[in-house]
């Protein structure tokens, strides 16, 4: 259990020592830098105007801030404590204020670059490339905050929003004269990449970057200028600079989930769903009920690193297409949603705390907006078709896809998530007669 590769120190206690660190590290550097809140800034200054605006800024800002650090949580609590007066303004109601900045932390960790820290994982158990990870995350990651959006816009005439105009300081063209230096946290990681670089020196050299590029203006340096004109003692000044900080940060972030990996080397074992009886479907209903379990106790990493051993063979073996990616796929995208699941909905309670709204009630409405989320999944498990939403699974089946038929299941895909949208919003063009859909009936019973 201690000694050999099989037990603690294992594949996920590895990943952990080595790329997990390495991003709650490059996540730290981008909090302490200020990369955070311009990206928040950025984001109200572009979709402000439209009482609409409000809530499309979350979802863009929780893109920019969530897709880097991958941390769900924080991107909910970061956002939130600069959005939440204003979604109270424009006429959100507290629970659903809470549940779609809940719902736009979860974003953060299905978005490319990091995926959470779990892109290494899947890389890792499918031996294939972190680029293809993130290739396959590309449409899933589109469709879902496409049903943000189209949710959001309908916000605006479900909750009779005010058309209430939000002066910015400063616009987003001259935020990004003066701070145009943090983009490249959002695509250093993947440059490197594509130049070669291996995962573990692509975030070290992405960390770097973030560091030296903070230097361009003193207050956002992640070393006070003062130490360098010598105003102020190289020990004192170091400790604390916010790079001391960073570092201190980073580290502790991974100690919760580094614990947790060991105890998946610990204690992982091989579980076969009986009860399906050969069903496919039944299969993946079983699987995601166990994987919601298993998420209510761990953090979303570990949560999908104790269920790839165990719930992905019986998804293999039952002959998903394209097996190991969807499979993998599948179960991390259910992984992720132990985020926003009671009784330790994490994201939904800190927003409900943020927004003074029910805790229960707030993640119920997390779970309208993150509606894709749950039903993407199984486009690409139970048809073939479906996989094309994967972009096939790797760089190379890409080099002979047929663009057609992605193209087909894409925009199938989009029409389905703009009319999941209506539904569970009970509002599309106008209100929906409950007469009409039982489904929007349910939806609203629900909520």
């Amino acid at each position: 259990m201690y000694m050999t590769l099989e037990g603690i120190y294992g594949t996920a206690v590895d990943v952990s020592a080595t790329l997990i660190i390495l991003f709650t590290i490059f996540g730290a550097f981008l909090q302490f830098t200020g990369a955070g809140k311009f990206f928040i800034d950025f984001s109200f200054a572009a979709m402000g105007g439209k009482s609409s605006g409000v809530g499309r800024t979350i979802v863009m800002s929780s893109f920019l801030l969530g897709g880097p650090s991958g941390s769900g949580v924080a991107t909910t609590v970061t956002v939130g404590s600069v959005a939440a007066p204003m979604l109270d303004k424009v006429g959100y109601e507290k629970n659903a204020a809470g549940g779609l900045l809940a719902a736009g932390g979860l974003g953060a960790i299905i978005s490319p670059p990091v995926l959470g820290a779990a892109a290494f994982l899947i890389a890792d158990f499918l031996k294939i490339s972190y680029l293809d990870v993130l290739l396959m995350a590309t449409i899933p990651t589109i469709l879902f905050y496409l049903g943000l959006f189209v949710m959001v816009e309908i916000d605006v005439r479900k909750y009779g929003m005010k058309n209430i105009h939000f002066e910015s300081a400063e616009s987003a063209w001259q935020l990004a004269k003066k701070y145009w230096f943090h983009f490249f946290s959002l695509i250093s990681i993947v440059v490197f990449m594509l130049m070669g670089f291996s995962p573990v020196m692509s975030v070290f050299w992405a960390t770097v970057v973030s560091a030296l590029s903070s230097m361009l203006r003193e207050d956002t340096a992640i070393i006070p200028w003062a130490w360098f004109k010598g105003k102020e003692p190289i020990l004192s000044g170091l400790y604390n600079s916010n790079l001391t900080k960073a570092l201190a940060s980073g580290s502790t972030g991974v100690l919760a989930i580094a614990a947790t990996c060991a105890g998946a080397g610990a204690g992982a074992g091989l579980i076969v769903i009986q009860y399906a009886g050969g069903s496919l479907l039944l299969t993946t209903i079983f699987t995601t009920l166990v994987v919601w379990v298993v998420g209510l106790a761990v953090p979303v990493t570990a949560s999908y690193i104790i269920c790839a051993v165990i719930a992905a063979p019986a998804l293999i073996n039952l002959g998903v297409p394209a097996p190991a990616f969807a499979a993998h796929m599948f179960i991390f995208y259910y992984a992720v949603l132990s985020e926003v699941s009671p009784p330790t909905a994490l994201s939904p309670f800190a927003a409900a705390a943020i927004c003074k709204g029910n805790p229960y009630k707030t993640t119920l409405q997390t779970w309208k907006y993150v509606a894709p989320a749950i039903l993407v999944p199984f486009m690409f498990v139970l048809d073939k078709s479906g996989v094309s939403l994967l972009l096939m699974g790797s760089t190379t089946a890409l080099e002979q896809a047929d663009w057609a038929q992605i193209g087909w299941v894409s925009f199938t895909a989009v029409v389905g998530i703009i009319c999941l949208a209506g539904g569970l919003q009970g509002w599309f063009i106008e209100k929906t007669k409950r007469s009409l859909s039982a489904f929007s009936w349910l939806s609203q019973a629900l909520l």
